[in-house]
């Protein structure tokens, strides 16, 4: 396959920057799209923690693709002017890391109500977001996840057609646990997909390795390449690590499966691998 270039949520291997750095280095990675930093939120970092993890990653030759931030992932009907206030705060920080991109949600749905009801709203607030992402020079990139507006692919296309600055992240996990055929799904978000979250899923939500559920992840990838696509991020989700409880309302939870790695960078390590003969690079 073409050249490409391959990220990953390293606090998933390791808690803290200079695990984290290891982890990508060992792996051969290009960088990282960082969401923990030595157990704090992205968002909830200092100026001057940003200034040592920039300084950090060059050194190690490695860039910091995206902010894996949680903007956006609060109840739809939430503190959005304080919310609004920790994106700018966010963005500050995404500059400082030399980020060219975060990732963003469509927020929470009140349970029990009909999401496209939300649609007005939702897409007001998104477009919101994505200019003052703009404003930022930080392309905002939306990931379809459970219980937000966007979590299936119908409503991320009403998402996209309405906001063109917004670009698409696909996770295919996040599809097979909200009934989504990601085949379907690809079809028709394939010309807002900027790019990837790698992590695999069986049809009852456990989370495995790529190419090992039913993401049908060979086929996507392959076309997403061939059409000029360059850019993943691995998103393992093999083990529980430090931040995982936050990541997702309780009602929800991803399916994590039990024993089958010994530790976080053992698993981390095998999401890698796994990519890695999906690309045919292994």
């Amino acid at each position: 396959m073409k050249n490409v270039n391959v990220y990953a949520f390293a606090d998933e291997a390791s808690p803290d920057i200079d695990g984290q750095i290891a982890a990508l280095k060992r792996n051969g990675l290009q960088g990282v799209e960082i969401r923990g930093v030595d157990g704090q939120s992205i968002s909830d970092i200092s100026i001057e923690k940003a200034k040592e993890v920039k300084e950090k990653f060059d050194k190690a030759g490695l860039s910091v693709w995206s902010i894996g931030s949680l903007i956006g992932k609060i109840d739809i009907d939430g503190d959005i002017p304080a919310h609004f206030e920790e994106c700018k705060y966010t963005l500050e920080i995404a500059n400082i890391l030399g980020a060219e991109n975060i990732r963003l949600f469509s927020f929470y749905i009140p349970n029990g109500k009909n999401p496209d009801d939300y649609t007005d709203k939702v897409v007001e607030l998104v477009m919101r977001m994505t200019e003052l992402c703009k404003s930022f020079g930080v392309n905002a990139c939306h990931e379809n996840e459970k219980e937000i507006f966007g979590d299936t692919a119908d409503r991320c296309l009403k998402l996209f057609k309405a906001i063109p600055d917004l670009k698409g992240i696909f996770d295919f996990a996040n599809y097979i646990q909200c009934g989504v055929d990601t085949l379907n799904a690809w079809h028709m978000l394939k010309d807002h997909t900027y790019y990837f979250h790698i992590k695999d899923a069986l049809q009852n939500g456990t989370v495995v390795t790529a190419g090992n559920g039913t993401g049908n992840i060979s086929a996507i990838v392959k076309e997403f390449i061939n059409n000029g696509g360059e850019n993943f991020t691995i998103e393992p989700h093999l083990t529980v690590f430090e931040g995982f409880s936050h990541l997702e309302r309780s009602k929800d939870k991803t399916v994590i499966p039990n024993n089958t790695f010994s530790d976080s960078n053992t698993a981390f390590d095998a999401a890698c691998k796994a990519f890695k003969t999906v690309l045919g690079t292994n």
